[in-house]
């Protein structure tokens, strides 16, 4: 396993756990700590989380696997997310649909996140989705609130744009150490619409979200998605490579802005697949044919 230095004393695995589809894992506690602790086998050592996931119960259902093992807190770095609010029955007084970027929610949501995940702090608390209404000041304040408390250590985004990036920044006296993005080889939009150019120029490294594009690398269900994993297995057979997920991560792993792609499965082969791909390189002759076949016309 690779891992990529965020801050001095902060360091991610290459590859990331993800945890949205917890529900469809149909996991015990039990077999949800084997399943952890067979990702750090491997190296994966860093877990992806979010207070919304599955009307806000699947760091709960975490957090119970976790405590099984008090002794596996240590070798995690547990990053969750809040801000995006809808209706569920886990908080019945919610009854629409917003995000909430105030002071009350981040800290009320990363207490609560503290709590279900059964664990005494979080390495990195993410604004899932900046809210059009958003007060920086009121995120900053929440943010040095909970690092001066020992909550949370690190601060990060998601689903921001460069500006949105900037701008918030300029009000923290912590540097934003991430931005959690979707990224694959079927949303090409960060690779052109500067948000990847502006992270390499701060130095800051992506995660990326949906990198299979949801399955549809895989399942390949329409004539832009045949046509990107044919370049990718065509590639892939010149290196003796056959499975299209690890060909996908792959190219992900093969861009200079050290992108970091969380895997969303519960399957441990599907896990491997993933982590076959650090041994996996891309010429930039290769990268480009995948872009093309994705974008669907020659570049200029």
């Amino acid at each position: 396993m690779q891992y990529l230095q965020l801050e001095s004393g902060l360091r991610f695995s290459r590859l990331i756990q993800g945890f949205w589809r917890l529900k469809n894992w149909q996991k015990t506690p039990q077999q949800l700590l084997t399943f952890v602790k067979q990702g750090l086998e491997l190296g994966i050592d860093t877990l992806d989380h979010a207070a919304c996931y599955d009307g806000f119960k699947t760091e709960g259902e975490f957090g119970r696997a976790l405590a099984l093992d008090k002794t596996l807190r240590d070798k995690l770095t547990l990053v969750t997310k809040c801000g995006i609010l809808y209706p569920n029955d886990e908080l019945q007084n919610i009854r629409s649909h917003y995000y909430d970027n105030s002071y009350q929610h981040i800290v009320w949501s990363a207490e609560r996140s503290i709590q279900k995940l059964q664990c005494d702090y979080i390495d990195v608390l993410l604004i899932h989705r900046l809210s059009p209404c958003a007060d920086p000041q009121q995120i900053a304040r929440a943010f040095e609130q909970l690092h001066k408390e020992g909550k949370v250590r690190y601060f990060g985004v998601s689903n921001y744009s460069a500006a949105k990036f900037s701008m918030l920044q300029s009000y923290l006296s912590q540097p934003l150490i991430t931005n959690q993005i979707e990224i694959s080889a079927l949303h090409l939009t960060p690779f052109d619409d500067g948000i990847l150019d502006f992270l390499l120029e701060k130095r800051i490294k992506p995660m990326a979200w949906s990198p299979l594009a949801g399955g549809k690398l895989i399942t390949r269900p329409d004539q832009r998605s045949q046509k990107t994993a044919q370049a990718l297995l065509e590639i892939g057979e010149s290196k003796g490579e056959r499975r299209l997920d690890t060909l996908a991560y792959a190219w992900l792993l093969a861009h200079p802005a050290n992108i970091m792609p969380i895997i969303g499965s519960g399957n441990i082969e599907r896990v491997k697949n993933a982590a076959d791909a650090l041994n996996i390189s891309f010429s930039q002759e290769e990268w480009i044919k995948v872009y093309v076949a994705s974008q669907g016309h020659d570049i200029p």
